[in-house]
């Protein structure tokens, strides 16, 4: 009788205790878990309202205005146009090299100019993550001999409102320009020269090419990667961006077959050369094509490079200026104002004969990708491929400001 207790009491234990067992199997997910499945189930609420017929007759209008804008405005480059995570249109138009008369297509490197900048805000963002970096730090806190106050931080080079000098011109009369310069070289140059500050730090937004190498050298210092390795382990390869690289001087056969940039000329086009500001990284020197930066949108979607939290705090606007009501910044990624009150998120990029358009928007998982390697004038009319891809908006589109003005070297 005793044993048919005991054995009663352990039956009901081990039932007991395996219930307990089952339950803490099925406790509530950890927090980025129920972050990750929340964007996952987004993604697909998004996918599932993509409608091939509709789909199909906004790609017959974009293919008629890019067909015209090749042949009446000189478009030449490629294009991709994606809604809802889906790409709906994608082509190549005109010639990668005119003296090779080869064409582009959507496989063809552009080198992105400033639209590489996103690149470098995306692995600062990634050292937040990790710790290593936080974004109100004093700059010199990161670079020791930083020649300038610590009211200048992160955030004022990610937001470009540091008021430091573009490296482009305030080093032009000391450095030699038959060598291409680095980021050390660029750092260690301030450090020696201390060039004048433009502006009181944090009191205006002035786009700025010193702000993003900077970022980039910090980038370096605190993983231990040159920034063009960094790049490839942790923005491209997870992105499977297998067609992405940085110009690097010491390896011009990375471009031996990517599209080469030009300038138009009365007689024809006018091919950029290569020059001692290309060493630099950070800022511009990202090669890619339309495809690979679908996948790079898709990446920023899905939370495969950093938390969409993170993501989300570059997408607002960082300042508070009046002449900035419309037009805005955050870290990496210009900002429009819509009129329902949120921001449309893009960069422009102009450098040595390619100019470049990327839009980005994660409401809807919808992208305009526009590389040019001609930097004529034709991203004047990217109002329209707006309004195509939404329609409903098309009056707003048309009606707004163009693009920010955009100056060489930006």
């Amino acid at each position: 009788m005793i044993l048919l207790k005991i054995t009663k009491y352990i039956l009901l234990f081990s039932f007991f205790s395996g219930l307990g067992i089952v339950a803490c199997s099925h406790q509530s997910k950890s927090f980025s878990e129920e972050t990750s499945s929340a964007v996952s189930n987004k993604n697909d609420s998004l996918s599932r309202l993509f409608d091939p017929k509709i789909a199909s007759r906004k790609a017959i209008k974009l293919d008629t205005f890019f067909k015209k804008l090749h042949k009446l405005n000189g478009f030449n480059g490629a294009v991709l146009v994606s809604q809802y995570g889906k790409i709906i249109y994608k082509n190549a138009f005109g010639y990668s090299s005119f003296t090779k008369k080869d064409t582009n297509t959507t496989q063809t490197q552009f080198q992105l100019a400033s639209v590489s900048k996103q690149f470098t805000a995306v692995a600062i963002m990634q050292l937040h993550e990790k710790g290593l970096i936080n974004y109100d730090d004093p700059v010199y806190k990161h670079i020791p001999n930083f020649p300038y106050d610590s009211s200048i931080t992160i955030r004022s080079l990610l937001t470009h409102s540091s008021g430091i000098p573009n490296y482009v011109y305030c080093l032009d009369r000391v450095w030699n320009k038959r060598l291409s310069m680095s980021n050390d070289q660029i750092v260690d140059l301030f450090a020696k020269y201390k060039p004048g500050i433009n502006y009181l730090p944090n009191s205006r937004f002035n786009y700025n090419n010193s702000n993003y190498v900077l970022l980039a050298y910090i980038v370096e210092k605190l993983s231990g990667l040159s920034f063009r390795e960094y790049a490839q382990r942790n923005l491209f390869a997870p992105a499977g961006m297998s067609r992405s690289f940085i110009y690097d001087p010491t390896k011009t056969e990375l471009v031996a077959n990517a599209a080469v940039g030009y300038t138009p000329r009365r007689r024809g086009y006018w091919q950029v050369p290569f020059d001692h500001l290309d060493g630099a990284t950070g800022d511009k020197g990202v090669y890619s094509t339309v495809e690979d930066l679908f996948k790079w949108d898709m990446a920023l979607n899905s939370e495969k490079l950093v938390k969409m939290t993170t993501l989300q705090e570059a997408f607002l606007p960082a300042h508070t200026f009046r002449n900035m009501i419309t037009k805005n910044y955050g870290f990496g990624w210009r900002l429009q104002l819509l009129d329902d009150g949120s921001w449309l998120t893009f960069h422009t990029g102009w450098w040595h004969g390619f100019k470049n358009y990327y839009m980005h928007n994660n409401r809807d998982n919808s992208s305009i990708i526009i590389l040019q390697n001609v930097a004529n004038h034709a991203l004047g009319r990217i109002k329209v491929a707006q309004s195509i891809l939404y329609p409903e908006k098309a009056w707003y589109f048309m009606s707004g400001e163009g693009l920010p003005g955009e100056l060489e070297g930006e």
